[in-house]
């Protein structure tokens, strides 16, 4: 038989709790979902329409590994095979890796001396 039949428990989406970490999770948002088309943008107006297409796709492309890089980072490693949102990335990689707000006060810091 397999043992195969039980499902673990999801962690929730961390909330963040000072504003910050909010700005945070919301600025890597917009950047994520901004950067392709303000390139596109920029590069259709510099140079040329065609120029602007194509670089859409290379900033989307790129945006795209930057989102897998944070997920991969910050989500933890038994709930990536879900779909997740940029914010709800952000937002991971903000409580995960930006803000220390979680960690106890009466715990031993490890911090190298």
């Amino acid at each position: 038989m397999q043992n195969d039949d039980f499902i673990e428990l999801i962690e929730p989406t961390p909330k963040l709790k000072t504003k910050r970490c909010k700005l945070l999770a919301k600025s890597i948002t917009l950047v994520l979902l901004l950067a392709p088309i303000f390139s596109a943008f920029l590069l259709w107006y510099e140079f040329d329409l065609f120029i602007g297409v194509v670089g859409f796709g290379i900033a989307y492309l790129i945006v795209g590994i930057i989102r897998s890089k944070l997920r991969t980072l910050s989500i933890p490693p038994h709930q990536l095979e879900y779909n997740y949102s940029d914010s709800t990335i952000a937002t991971w990689f903000a409580a995960k890796r930006l803000c220390y707000e979680e960690i106890d006060q009466n715990s031993p810091k490890n911090f190298p001396v």
